[in-house]
C-alpha cells in the first residue's frame, strides 16, 4: 500500500482498462488504484480481477449493481480511501482523455506547493483539449465561465474532473451533503473545497478525447450543471462553512 490512491469510476471500458492500470502502476510516483464499476456488462470487472493477482496489494475493485451516478461512485470511493488512511486522493477517467503522467504534477502540487486541492485545469493556460469539435470546446469553456460568474470561485476549469485531494479536505467536507449526482458534482466539491477555506491550485494539463470506448455524456448532465449550480450558490447563503 502507498500513500497515493487513484479513484477510477468504469462503465464499459474494457477496451482502456488494463492499459490505464498498467500505466498508473508504472509511474515514477507510486499510486494505489480503486476501480469502482457500475456492473459493466462488457467484462471490464473481470479485467480488474484477473489483474488483481498480478497487484494484489495495490489494484482494488468496488462493485456496484448498476449505473447509480458519477458522484456517489466517487463518495463512495472517498469514504472508503478514509477509512484507509490515504494521504492524497486523485480522480482520473478510465479512458486516457486524462494522461496519467499527469498525477505526478497533481501530486507535486499537494506535497511541494501546498495545495489541498490540485485541480488538472484545461483553461489555466488557454484551452487545452484535443480532439474535441470546436462546438464542444466552446460549450465546455463558456460553462466552466458561467460556473465562475455564479459562483465567484477563482477557478478557470470548474468541471474538471482530474483533481487530487488532500485527506484533510474530504475529512472535512461532509460527503453526505453533497447533493449533485452526475457531471456537476465536481463543480460541487470544488465550491465547497473553496468555501471551507482551503487552497487550490490548477495545474495546466493537455485534455484528449478518448480514442477507445463511447462517451457518456449527455443533455441531463448538461442540464443538471446550470439549474444545479444556481441552486447551489443560493443554498450556499444559508450555509456555514468551517
Amino acid at each position: 500500500m502507498t500513500e497515493n490512491l487513484v479513484i477510477v469510476p468504469t462503465y464499459n471500458e474494457k477496451d482502456n482498462t488494463e492499459n490505464i492500470i498498467r500505466k498508473v502502476f508504472s509511474l515514477p510516483v507510486g499510486f494505489d488504484l480503486l476501480i469502482i464499476d457500475d456492473n459493466s456488462p462488457d467484462g471490464t470487472r473481470e479485467i480488474v480481477k484477473s489483474l488483481q493477482k498480478e497487484f494484489p496489494d495495490r489494484l482494488h475493485l468496488m462493485e456496484r449493481p448498476g449505473k447509480l451516478g458519477l458522484g456517489t461512485a466517487y463518495i463512495a470511493g472517498f469514504k472508503w480511501a478514509l477509512q484507509k488512511q490515504y494521504a492524497h486522493i486523485c480522480e482520473m477517467d478510465a479512458d486516457f482523455s486524462h494522461n496519467p503522467d499527469d498525477l505526478v504534477l497533481l501530486h507535486r502540487a499537494c506535497t511541494v506547493d501546498g495545495a489541498d486541492l490540485a485541480i488538472g485545469s484545461r483553461y489555466i493556460s488557454g484551452v487545452n483539449v484535443v480532439n474535441w469539435p470546436m462546438g464542444r470546446v466552446i460549450m465546455s469553456y463558456y460553462a466552466s465561465a458561467y460556473v465562475r460568474f455564479v459562483t465567484g470561485m477563482p477557478v478557470r476549469d470548474t468541471t474538471a474532473g482530474f483533481k487530487c485531494y488532500t485527506k484533510k479536505v474530504l475529512q472535512t467536507i461532509d460527503l453526505e451533503k453533497i447533493k449533485m449526482k452526475g457531471y456537476a458534482f465536481q463543480i460541487e466539491m470544488k465550491f465547497t473545497t473553496w468555501k471551507m477555506g482551503f487552497k487550490i491550485i490548477e495545474v495546466p494539463i493537455i485534455f484528449t478525447e478518448r480514442k477507445l470506448g463511447s462517451s457518456k455524456m449527455s443533455g441531463g448532465i448538461f442540464n443538471e450543471a446550470v439549474w444545479g449550480v444556481i441552486k447551489m450558490k443560493v443554498g450556499s447563503w444559508f450555509k456555514k462553512y468551517k
